[in-house]
């Protein structure tokens, strides 16, 4: 009983302690999903649709830029007058970021209703090197840069079905409610 006496009056409870600790980490932890949730969406407000495909458009439009001075610079230096399995693919790829700067600028203008500034090139290596191992290399380069930006394109783009749908239905009906008001 004595014992029972005292673990009352100094009030440390070991059992009320550790239930008190893991309730305020409960607590904290769920603070801070919420927190990360409506980071995210924040997120998402903060870089919306139109600058998420503007900026997409802008970077397949410099690609294709930069894909065009290489293939000249590579025509000027390597032309034999045959043609190879690497300048059809080269030119399929061509056609196709046109296909997709084309496709993108669409969305642009669904979105927005106009497709934007056309990006500036300045600072960019537009004329490219001259030595044999630096044009590879730079033509490499711009290759990567395709490669990276399709694949950019392709995750941004799957990620926006739902807000694009929602702004293309937006767009749809100020168009049949201006149709009504004729």
């Amino acid at each position: 009983m004595a014992d029972r006496r005292t673990r009352g009056m100094t009030g440390s409870d070991p059992n009320r302690t550790s239930t008190s600790t893991s309730t305020n980490t409960a607590r904290a932890v769920a603070i801070a999903e919420q927190l990360h949730h409506e980071c995210s969406i924040l997120l998402e407000l903060y870089l919306n649709t139109r600058d998420k495909l503007w900026r997409l458009h802008s970077a397949l439009l410099q690609c294709r830029s930069l894909m065009e001075r290489a293939i000249a610079k590579e025509e000027a230096e390597f032309d034999d007058g045959i043609k190879t399995e690497y300048e059809t693919q080269r030119k399929m790829v061509k056609d196709r970021l046109s296909f997709l700067i084309i496709s993108t600028g669409e969305l642009l203008k669904g979105v927005d209703g106009t497709v934007g500034v056309t990006p500036s090139l300045e600072g960019l290596e537009l004329d490219g090197p001259t030595v044999l191992f630096e044009l590879k290399i730079w033509v490499y380069r711009i290759f990567k840069e395709v490669d990276y930006w399709t694949k950019t394109t392709i995750t941004t783009l799957q990620a926006l079905p739902s807000v694009t749908s929602k702004e293309h239905a937006r767009s749809r009906r100020v168009r049949s409610t201006r149709r009504m008001r004729r």
